[in-house]
């Protein structure tokens, strides 16, 4: 592939298709021995829960319902 005049390179077609990458999305670039790993970045939790938020359902959770168990989980 060659670098464009920006530094820009194209994803081939193939990998943006298995990894469902679409314009706009954003990648993660991480600097390795080897050279340089591109990631597609895990869901974001914000949009996630703006996406919540817009549809109007709520969500009922009793603060103290669960303390324990993440108490017991992050010891």
């Amino acid at each position: 592939m060659k670098i464009g005049p920006k530094g820009q390179v194209v994803i081939p077609k193939a990998f943006r298709k298995s990894l469902g990458l679409h314009r706009g999305n954003k990648v993660i670039f991480t600097l390795t021995e080897e050279g340089i790993l591109l990631e597609k970045p895990r869901g974001d939790a914000v949009a996630v829960f703006k996406e919540i938020a817009k549809s109007g359902k709520s969500v009922k959770v009793k603060p103290h319902e669960h303390v324990e168990q993440l108490e017991e989980r992050y010891r």
